[in-house]
C-alpha cells in the first residue's frame, strides 16, 4: 500500500508540472492569437499542426504511447484556437447579418402551409399565428420553401421532427438548399383516426391512404391488418380528401378528426397512433435573417472533412463556450458519397459571446457553414 502511495504522489507531482505547462502554452497562445488578429491569419493553419503532430509522436517509445500522444497534442491544439477564436470573436459586432426584430403579424400576412385544410400544418399554423392572418396552402414542402423564398409568403410552416417516427429528412434538406431562415418553432399532438365515407366499416376497408410517417406512426393498429394495401400520399388531409374524391367505401385514410369534418368523412376507429404522447415539432420559416430578442434556441448546419476526430471537434465549441446542445441530425450531401451534412440545435442567444466564440469557431473550421436561425424554443413534449 505504501508503494501505491509513493507512486500516486509521484503522478502528483508530474500532473502539477503538466498543469504549469499547459497554461505556460496558453499563455503563449494568446499572443499568437494577438499577432494573427493583427496580419489576418486564419486560426486553423493544417499544415503546422500536421507537422507538430508528426514531431510530437516521433519522439514516443512505443505505438501505445504514439496513438495517445497523437489524441493528446490534437486535443491541446483544438483547445488553443477555441482561445484564438473567443479573442477573436470578441471584435465581431454582429453575426451573419442577422438582426433583432419582433414578429408581427395582421390579417394581411400570408402564411403558408402544406397539404389542404384539415391537415396537422394547418393546425400547427392556428395554434402560432391564430386565425387573424391570411393562410394559404400548397401541396408539398418544396412548394413552401419556394413561397417564402420568393415572397409570396412571409411565413412558412413546416414539420421537421416528430417524437415517434423521428425527423422529417426532405424538410432538413431544403432547409440547408434556400436561403429562408427558422424564426420561431410550435408542436402539436398528433391524434390519428381512420375515415372513412359514410356508411363504410372496417370490415370493408382494403386500402387505406396516409402521410408516410403516419402510416410508420400507426404501425401497430396496420400490422394486425396485413391484408390492406398501405399508399403513401403527400400529407394525411391530401388522403383524407383522396377517400372522398374516389368514393370507393373499400378506402380509408389515416388522418385526424379535423379532417373528417372538413371533408364529410366518418371516424371509423380513434386514437390509432402506436404511442399516446405523440408530437409533431414544426418550424416557423421566413426569407428575413431576424430574430426576436428574447430568442433562446439556435439552428445551425454545417460539413466537415470526412477525417477521423473531426466532428468531435467541432462539438467541442459547444462544450469549451458552455453551451447546451439539444439536438444534432446528419443528412447525406447530394454528389458527395459517405460525406454528410449536420444540423445542430443548441440553447443560447446570437447577442450572447459565448454563441458568438463558438459559431465563430465552428464557421472557421467548418464548410458551408450556415446559421440556420435564431428563435424562441419550445418545450419538448408540452
Amino acid at each position: 500500500m505504501e508503494e501505491l502511495i509513493k507512486l500516486r504522489d509521484e503522478i502528483d507531482v508530474i500532473d502539477d508540472q503538466i498543469v504549469s505547462l499547459f497554461e505556460q502554452r496558453m499563455a503563449v497562445a494568446e499572443r499568437v492569437a494577438a499577432f494573427k488578429r493583427g496580419v489576418g491569419k486564419p486560426v486553423l493553419d493544417k499544415e503546422r499542426e500536421k507537422s507538430k503532430i508528426q514531431k510530437v509522436t516521433e519522439k514516443t517509445s512505443n505505438a501505445f504511447n504514439r496513438q495517445a500522444v497523437e489524441s493528446l497534442f490534437g486535443q491541446i491544439m483544438a483547445v488553443s484556437r477555441m482561445l484564438q477564436y473567443q479573442r477573436l470573436a470578441s471584435e465581431r459586432s454582429d453575426v451573419e447579418g442577422f438582426r433583432v426584430q419582433d414578429m408581427v403579424t395582421t390579417p394581411k400576412t400570408k402564411v403558408v402551409y402544406t397539404g389542404v385544410p384539415g391537415a396537422y400544418a394547418e393546425a400547427a399554423m392556428d395554434g402560432y399565428f391564430g386565425t387573424e392572418i391570411s393562410g394559404f396552402n400548397v401541396e408539398t414542402f418544396g412548394d413552401a420553401m419556394e413561397a417564402v423564398h420568393n415572397g409570396e409568403a412571409e411565413y412558412g410552416v413546416l414539420p421537421i421532427e416528430n417524437s415517434s417516427t423521428g425527423s422529417v429528412n426532405d424538410v432538413y434538406d431544403l432547409l440547408s438548399a434556400y436561403d429562408n431562415h427558422i424564426v420561431g418553432e410550435t408542436m402539436i399532438k398528433i391524434e390519428h383516426a381512420l375515415l372513412g365515407l359514410p356508411g363504410s366499416r372496417i370490415e370493408d376497408i382494403r386500402t387505406v391512404y396516409s402521410h408516410p410517417q403516419g402510416l410508420m406512426q400507426c404501425s401497430r393498429f396496420l400490422d394486425g391488418r396485413r391484408d390492406w394495401q398501405q399508399v403513401s400520399l403527400q400529407n394525411t388531409a391530401a388522403s383524407a380528401k383522396r377517400v372522398l374524391d374516389d368514393g370507393d367505401m373499400t378506402q380509408a385514410a389515416i388522418a385526424s378528426k379535423q379532417a373528417a369534418r372538413n371533408f364529410g368523412l366518418t371516424v371509423l376507429k380513434e386514437k390509432l397512433n402506436d404511442l399516446d404522447k405523440n408530437f409533431t415539432r414544426f418550424v416557423i420559416i421566413s426569407h428575413e435573417k431576424v430574430f426576436q430578442e428574447k430568442a433562446d434556441k439556435i439552428s445551425v448546419c454545417f460539413e466537415v472533412p470526412h477525417e477521423s476526430g473531426t466532428l468531435y471537434n467541432i462539438l467541442g465549441h459547444f462544450i469549451f463556450n458552455g453551451l447546451n446542445m439539444t439536438r444534432i441530425e446528419s443528412r447525406p450531401i447530394q454528389g458527395k458519397p459517405w460525406q454528410y451534412r449536420f444540423f445542430v440545435d443548441f440553447n443560447g442567444n446570437l447577442r450572447e459571446q459565448a454563441v458568438r466564440n463558438a459559431l465563430h469557431g465552428i464557421q472557421s473550421e467548418t464548410e458551408g457553414f450556415r446559421i440556420l436561425g435564431n428563435y424562441v424554443g419550445v418545450e419538448q413534449g408540452q
